[in-house]
């Protein structure tokens, strides 16, 4: 059993907010929770998550490890030849 005294309260019914809505009920040791972003409007949950290209590093990062559809280039060269170790 918990030491009584030492614990905050818990509030097993808080309503968590989103945009001045609540959008569920948890269990918490506050009886209101504001977020700005949860499971319901976060772009990886929902499907619509989009990769930001900054300066190219997607593009290059898939020409570098032949992943680019169409890149043909990539994928005919032949391998360097470097130093054979002893």
């Amino acid at each position: 059993m918990a030491k009584p005294n030492i614990h905050p309260q818990w509030y097993p019914e808080a309503k968590v907010y989103c945009n001045g809505e609540v959008v569920m009920t948890v269990g918490s040791t506050k009886p209101e929770l504001h977020v700005d972003v949860w499971s319901g409007n976060h772009p990886f949950y929902t499907g619509t998550q989009k990769i930001i290209d900054t300066e190219g590093r997607v593009e290059r990062f898939l020409r570098k490890y032949g992943m680019m559809e169409g890149d043909e280039q990539t994928q005919n060269q032949e391998p360097k030849q470097g130093k054979k170790r002893r």
